[in-house]
């Protein structure tokens, strides 16, 4: 591995401890992402993705996300195109922020004071040695309607996004899990996609009702979701999550996941904060 394989360490969030950032990880577990919650509208500039939604305001949707350290030529050029494209769609420019964002980048959006906000963790598990028991607990169901009901329920959004988180789910190419929970009374208390991308699982759309948080049920979605995962062939599992979630990164970390890297996103200006890494638990 070369120096360029590596980024500068940086300051872990629960414990403070630093890691040093992998960029070959890096440059994997984003491909499986964009895998994983596919954008309708995807054009390159260069190595920069750029990923837009109409149907859906979510940040990860909707963003610039450059994909190589040493891809910096033109910046201000090649962001005003970007902002139209944005503009287009009647959309904020948005540049997602990971270490293989090029340096330049970064120095030139803080120069023109671009807002930061979404901080957000990648964290992975190990699920090799990982003891499941026997069998499987709850299984996925292949109603995506109702799983698309059941999450906007959850997570409190708009109705009018279903035809547009429907048609991302349809559009996710890797095999999924659906997970729903429900109570007789309640309804629908928690719900999970995972994605299964080879040896690789994310874990998606992680959402528990707030009359239920905080009472096991977000371990046992956790638990069956990774199950699943493990049963299908994954080696290794991965999800994101808003750093400030400290409720859901608590729950990652005893269940084993730790930090493989973080990623933000700017804007020009102040930021219309949209749902994006998992924030309902």
């Amino acid at each position: 591995m070369t120096s360029n394989d590596r980024r500068p360490p940086t300051e872990g969030a629960a414990v403070g401890e630093t890691i040093m950032v992998d960029l070959p990880s890096v440059r994997r577990l984003e491909a499986v992402g964009f895998r994983a919650w596919p954008a309708p509208n995807v054009q390159y500039d260069g190595s920069w993705l750029i990923r837009l939604t109409a149907g859906h305001a979510s940040k990860r949707l909707n963003s610039v996300n450059p994909l190589d350290p040493s891809d910096y030529r033109d910046i201000a050029i090649r962001l005003e195109k970007a902002g139209k494209r944005f503009s287009d769609y009647g959309r904020q420019l948005t540049v997602r922020q990971t270490p293989l964002t090029p340096p330049q980048l970064i120095a030139y959006m803080d120069n023109e004071d671009w807002a930061a906000f979404g901080h957000s963790l990648v964290l992975t598990a190990d699920l090799v040695e990982r003891d499941f028991g026997d069998g499987i607990d709850h299984l996925p169901i292949k109603d995506i309607g109702r799983f698309v009901d059941a999450r906007i329920l959850i997570g409190r959004e708009e109705p009018q996004t279903k035809a547009a988180l429907t048609e991302i789910i349809n559009a996710i190419k890797p095999e999924c899990g659906l997970f729903l929970f429900e109570d007789l009374e309640i309804g629908p208390t928690a719900v999970s996609l995972v994605v299964q991308d080879n040896d690789l699982a994310g874990i998606m759309q992680f959402a528990v009702a707030e009359a239920v948080r905080r009472k096991g049920v977000g371990s046992a979605l956790l638990d069956a979701s990774l199950r699943w995962a493990r049963l299908k062939g994954a080696k290794k599992a991965w999800l994101q999550v808003e750093a400030e979630n400290e409720a859901a990164v608590e729950l990652y970390r005893r269940a084993g996941f730790t930090e493989v890297y973080r990623y933000l996103y700017r804007t020009p200006t102040a930021p219309c904060v949209s749902s994006d890494a998992q924030r309902s638990l």
